[in-house]
């Protein structure tokens, strides 16, 4: 057996690396949720979430106050049990992202466990899909950039090997948009993928609207164009476009994913651990994309979905938005714009702890 014994859950304040802004908000910072689990056969796993600056106190405290008692003495083997002994205790909260948030912590370090026990990789133990997948990167696209700092960025991203790069889009006018993008193509050429991500900012008959300047430009994706509560809104959006349509990033719940699947009004999966609830989760909601033949390109976090990209059949392009750096030791492989899984045992993942003590707020 597998004991859960102790938990432990910290919180630590990371700044971004560079000023990133879309059309809805500024990432802030990078508030993390660390969540370590130890069982009574030694093994230590831990796990992880986190917000763009707002709520990490509130999830702390759910984890504190609510989860953390009600492990102890769990089968960490167990793992689809002690995800529903989680949300039983949280049904009065769920579904929602503060409390996806703190079962993916916990999720993932349950997984990092399981890892470390089998000897195995994430991305083998969850899967083994893919032995690498393209990456494409965000950093460089932000939407407070110059049209000139956006060629520049994208042009310096391709030269690099990467296979792709997306774009911030929601300025005040469609024009605005399209000249911003036309310049990033004719810069690149044709056979760069560029998408581009809207951050929920417009309606559905301007996201329509917008979609069709897109189409001329072979945009690979239009990410998140309208409220991620609006299924209806992306059917028809879809419908109406040949850009693929993507969601996911602000989707908590994978019930709330198949009624996206169901209903053809997600052409690309963007499912992110944290805020679905973890990796048990996750994997059911890219195993859900797969048999309605739809791809997974998941959401920001890239230090752990590059595992879990590659774990499943549906993986199509990993994020590139560099966010633990400041606390791990370890890095993404990326060899010919490819990133390549990590081998060892766990998450894959090496924290540094100092780094942790002197970051850590709560």
């Amino acid at each position: 057996m597998s004991i859960i014994k102790s938990v432990d859950c910290r919180l630590v304040f990371i700044e971004p690396e560079t000023l990133r802004t879309d059309a809805t908000q500024t990432f802030v910072r990078q508030e993390t949720i660390l969540v370590t689990v130890e069982t009574d056969d030694g093994l230590r796993g831990t796990g992880y979430s986190y917000t763009i600056g707002t709520g990490g106190s509130s999830v702390l405290a759910l984890l504190r106050d609510h989860l953390a008692a009600t492990l102890l003495g769990a089968d960490a083997r167990n793992v689809e049990a002690v995800w529903a002994r989680m949300l039983a205790a949280t049904r009065a909260t769920a579904f929602g992202l503060l409390t996806s948030l703190a079962l993916a912590a916990v999720d993932t370090a349950l997984w990092d466990l399981r890892c470390l026990r089998a000897g195995e990789p994430l991305w083998r133990l969850a899967g083994g899909a893919h032995e690498r997948l393209p990456v494409y990167d965000t950093e460089g696209g932000w939407l407070h950039l110059s049209t000139e700092e956006l060629v520049e960025n994208v042009s310096a991203a391709q030269a690099s090997g990467l296979r792709g790069a997306k774009l911030k889009v929601g300025k005040p006018s469609a024009v605005e948009d399209a000249e911003r993008l036309t310049a990033v193509r004719e810069a690149t050429g044709p056979a760069f993928q560029i998408m581009v991500d809207a951050n929920q900012s417009l309606t559905g008959a301007e996201a329509i609207r917008r979609a069709r300047t897109f189409e001329p430009l072979d945009i690979a994706w239009f990410e998140e164009p309208l409220p991620a509560e609006d299924v209806a809104g992306h059917r028809r959006l879809a419908r109406s476009t040949t850009v693929p349509v993507a969601v996911g990033e602000s989707v908590y719940s994978v019930g709330h994913f198949a009624e996206y699947l169901s209903a053809g009004a997600a052409g690309i999966v963007q499912a992110d651990v944290a805020r679905v609830g973890g990796i048990t989760p996750w994997l059911k909601v890219a195993h859900a994309a797969e048999a309605c033949n739809v791809q997974v390109a998941p959401h920001f976090l890239m230090e752990l979905h590059a595992s879990l990209a590659c774990a499943v059949p549906a993986g199509m392009y990993v994020e590139h938005i560099p966010q633990l750096g400041a606390i791990t030791r370890s890095a993404l492989v990326i060899e010919d714009g490819c990133v390549v899984p990590p081998e060892t045992p766990g998450l894959g993942i090496e924290w540094d702890e100092d780094a942790i003590a002197d970051l850590r707020v709560a």
